[in-house]
């Protein structure tokens, strides 16, 4: 695997070049580009979007991307849906994918669960899985329709990118903004995770608050490529998603020919161990919210579009107090998913590679084995340990695919975890 170098810190200006020389110096696009090259700005929010929140890098490449012909629909990936499909009140769990049973990419091995809003309205998430086993050999991938969070479970992924090279293992995560071109090889062999197809306002860093100038996700922990480029003057198909359908185009020529580029729009990576957990000293379980790593805001301030909460290993020493998640029935939508370990809230059926969803106001929370074990247990401080859990909380219900409702993997006997509760017995 090529040992790849990065440029830290989430959201700032970076400039890098491949090749001495090939940035300009002191304007984005002059008459005459260095080497020939084509300058070509790729913009994530609109143009007059206020500073802080404008996101957009100058590319300075060997051909435009302007150069192919009509894109044809691609009828592969079937799995893969725009937003979802039935609007169920149902809590639903699935146990991990199974492994494919013939030889798919990344592309391919693309699956949805489950989503809201969609690409035309720019607003809502999809939930997605990929089990793949195969690189993506002569093809790359490009979304129109929104960001990509990429979530390995199992199995390292090595990604070109038009902006460089990112490698990344389970307990890392990858976010590839909207319109970028990428490929995708697997150093192990096979590979399985999860994607949250982001359609709204970038992600970005939570506000702090209170707890001041440190702590959660650390600006300086997501690192993002140098630049690298492929001078390859062969067949490469160019698979895009466009209005939650994919369209195929073939180039003579590699679509990894950036030289050099400059900006505050790429992708970066960001190692969820790094995260600075927050958590009570005194009592009571706290509120999701502090585990935000990454927020997409929506149009009504303090309500995401969607939110990425992780539950990283953490020191418990709340006293008096229910220490796992309460029950509780929640405005907002969680899709989970566990990397490794297990979940405090679920003593079996969550396994690592497994999904749940509960869908807004439907009350949900730990099984009566995590509750039994909770009120008994003797609240010394211990820590949760060997764990990576995560949430995709979104603002809007998620539609779920007919395929995630019919496959295999949908766990039909969920409800039972919350069956078995006694009456509470009140004094006479």
């Amino acid at each position: 695997m090529i040992t790849n170098r990065y440029l830290t810190g989430f959201g700032n200006h970076f400039a890098t070049e491949a090749v001495p020389g090939a940035l300009p110096v002191g304007q984005n696009s002059p008459q005459k580009v260095p080497f020939g090259l084509y300058a070509e700005q790729l913009s994530g929010t609109a143009f007059t979007a206020p500073r802080d929140e404008n996101r957009r890098s100058w590319l300075y490449r060997l051909r435009p991307t302007a150069q192919h012909g009509a894109l044809v629909r691609y009828d592969g990936a079937t799995r893969l849906k725009a937003d979802g499909g039935v609007l169920s009140p149902n809590r639903m769990r699935w146990d991990p994918i199974a492994k494919p049973d013939a030889d798919v990419d990344f592309i391919d091995g693309l699956f949805t669960y489950a989503g809201n809003g969609g690409p035309d309205a720019q607003a809502g998430v999809a939930a997605h899985g990929y089990a793949a086993n195969r690189d993506m050999a002569g093809r790359a991938f490009m979304n129109a329709d929104g960001e990509m969070l990429i979530v390995p479970q199992q199995g390292r992924l090595a990604i070109a990118t038009e902006f460089g090279l990112i490698d990344a293992e389970p307990q890392q995560v990858v976010l590839i903004p909207r319109g970028v071109r990428f490929r995708v090889a697997l150093p192990d062999g096979e590979a399985r995770g999860y994607v949250c197809e982001n359609y709204g306002a970038p992600f970005r860093l939570p506000d702090l608050g209170p707890i001041g100038s440190n702590g959660l996700a650390n600006p300086r922990d997501f690192e993002t490529p140098e630049a690298w480029y492929e001078d390859r003057d062969e067949p490469t198909e160019i698979v895009q998603k466009f209005g939650g359908k994919l369209w195929a185009v073939t180039l003579d020529h590699s679509p990894f020919d950036v030289v050099a580029w400059h900006g505050n729009l790429a992708p970066c990576r960001y190692d969820l161990r790094r995260f600075n957990t927050i958590n009570t000293v005194s009592y009571d379980h706290p509120d999701p919210s502090i585990f935000t790593v990454l927020t997409s805001p929506s149009d009504t301030p303090g309500t995401a579009n969607c939110d990425f909460v992780i539950f990283p290993p953490r020191w418990m020493v709340a006293e008096h107090s229910f220490r796992p998640p309460w029950f509780h029935r929640n405005v907002m939508s969680e899709f989970m998913g566990l990397i490794t370990g297990a979940y405090d809230a679920k003593q079996g059926g969550f396994a690592p590679g497994g999904a749940s969803l509960h869908n807004c106001m439907n009350g949900h929370g730990p099984d009566q084995a995590s509750y039994d074990g909770a009120v008994a247990a003797d609240l010394k401080p211990h820590k949760i340990d060997n764990t990576m859990a995560f949430m995709f909380e979104a603002r809007w219900p998620y539609r779920v695919t007919d395929w995630a409702t019919e496959c295999p993997e949908m766990q039909l006997d969920y409800d039972e975890v919350w069956q078995g509760f006694a009456k509470a017995e009140l004094p006479k």
